[in-house]
């Protein structure tokens, strides 16, 4: 053999080595890895092959399997009431993928969840494992009554209810919403009506609960006061304050005067000012706190982190560089300061907990397909945000705000309740652009517990009625009365 030829052989033998090596390499190390890829189509054929597990909801399952004769995907997902629990369930559709609880539960309701073996034997005889249900906190009645209150409206918003001793998600309702069944499946009727969901104006598919970050308004007060209260800013709840209406901020000439008269809040107390949502009080005690100690305090409510429940919600946000101005500006809930439904709703219940701020969560139990629980979630204390006297000084006043103020829409006979409205400027133009109203409240029991916080925003863009009717306690306050009643009445 010549040296051409033997240069040739040495090179086939190398390209037969190098394929081999790669052949061994995708068959052995990279087989799992293949073998779920999202676009294996034997991966999606396996996962519209069998019934799947459902989410449940009050004991009944909210979820369903139906079959689609003639198809490689033998089943596809139904919802029961699917407008009302999108922001919980998300959606399982064969040809846009799976979000929300649908998503994050996957393993569990495919049946793919290692926990879901049934035994040795059942890995010896290659038996596929049954799916598996999830079990969620939610209160039906509650979850009913936040979703109607809003549809009543026809508004775009959002409602979440928590109950402030354990962190269980208790509603969880986001308008406009969508129907995940009429979009299940992977015919072409169904593809054009995800696509007309995806681009309307209004996005239906948001989370408005859980992934939209909003100025909060005047609810924010409530924790300007705990954070004045609790750094020593403020002591005394019933002094004068000193801070005058209308209010000059620093370093400007912008003055920002109240809703009711400027003579009604001049120089007023924490208490009085909360009463009437004056301003100019809340922005003194931000700016005298200063922005440092203001963020220490959003924080450990809660501010400045994405919290999962497990499903991710967009992180409220606190910012660290503000001067001035805009310090003074988030103690009334305005500037830079954000925060989605979710994370009022832990503000709130935060305070109603006297100062312990639970994490939120909406699986209570993820249940085997013979009814054993392979987990079980548990209470979590996320923070003591402030102290139990600091809280209770922010309940007096809440409770007296709806006994004696702008909150007196959530009052009910024989239950002590404390809230508080807000309004919210946005937009490049705040003139032309309609606020947001806002209501956040909680209620008590007879031993001075809270089984239930309630955070409701409203977003007036598109309804028939005029900005002087936009206002918190007038929109909100009826939804988070028609949900605590629910949650008592449990």
């Amino acid at each position: 053999m010549n040296r051409t030829m033997r240069h040739i052989a040495v090179f086939c033998g190398v390209l037969v080595m190098s394929l081999l090596v790669r052949a061994t390499w995708v068959q052995f190390a990279r087989s799992e890895d293949l073998a779920s890829h999202e676009r294996n189509l034997r991966v999606k054929i396996d996962a519209f092959g069998q019934p799947r597990g459902d989410i449940i909801v009050g004991g009944d399952p909210i979820t369903g399997s139906v079959a689609t004769p003639g198809s490689n995907f033998k089943y596809k997902r139904v919802f029961k009431n699917g407008p009302m629990y999108a922001p919980i369930t998300g959606y399982f559709s064969q040809a846009q993928g799976s979000t929300f609880l649908e998503g994050v539960e996957n393993d569990v309701l495919s049946g793919k969840d290692r926990r879901l073996l049934g035994g040795p034997l059942d890995v010896l005889t290659g038996e596929k494992p049954r799916p598996g249900d999830v079990i969620t906190t939610i209160d039906p009645k509650a979850q009913k009554a936040a979703y109607k209150g809003l549809t009543d409206l026809d508004a775009k918003g959002a409602v979440v209810a928590l109950d402030p001793r354990s962190g269980k998600i208790l509603a969880m309702a986001s308008t406009p919403s969508y129907d995940p069944s009429v979009f299940a499946g992977i015919s072409r009727k169904e593809s054009e009506a995800f696509q007309k969901l995806d681009k309307r104006k209004d996005k239906p598919l948001n989370n408005r609960a859980t992934r939209e970050t909003y100025p909060p308004g005047s609810t924010f007060k409530i924790l300007t006061a705990a954070a004045a209260l609790e750094h020593g800013t403020i002591t005394d709840i019933d002094a004068k304050s000193g801070a005058r209406a209308p209010y000059r901020l620093p370093l400007s000439t912008t003055e920002i005067g109240n809703v009711v008269p400027n003579s009604m809040c001049d120089k007023v107390s924490l208490k009085t000012a909360m009463q009437w949502s004056c301003n100019n009080v809340f922005l003194d005690a931000a700016l005298k706190t200063g922005k440092d100690k203001m963020r220490e305090t959003a924080e450990k409510f809660g501010f400045n982190e994405e919290q999962f429940t497990p499903v991710r919600s967009a992180a409220s946000t606190y910012p660290e560089q503000l001067d001035k101005p805009q310090t003074a500006l988030t103690g009334m809930g305005q500037g830079s300061v954000t925060s989605t439904p979710l994370q009022m709703a832990m503000t709130v219940a935060g305070l109603a907990n006297d100062g312990k701020v639970m994490k939120p969560y909406m699986v209570d139990e993820l249940r085997g397909p013979d009814l054993a629980v392979i987990e079980k979630s548990e209470p979590e204390v996320l923070n003591q945000a402030v102290s139990a006297d600091t809280a209770k000084k922010v309940q007096a006043m809440m409770e007296h705000t709806v006994t004696d103020g702008t909150a007196d829409k959530v009052r009910m006979e024989g239950v002590t309740v404390g809230g508080k409205p807000g309004t919210a400027q946005h937009g490049a133009d705040v003139r032309d652009e309609r606020p947001y109203a806002w209501f956040v409240s909680y209620a008590k029991q007879a031993d001075g517990s809270s089984p239930v916080a309630v955070a409701v925003l409203v977003d007036p863009e598109d309804m028939d009625i005029s900005r002087s009717e936009i206002a918190g306690g007038r929109l909100g306050a009826p939804i988070a009365k028609a949900v605590m009643e629910a949650v008592l009445k449990r």
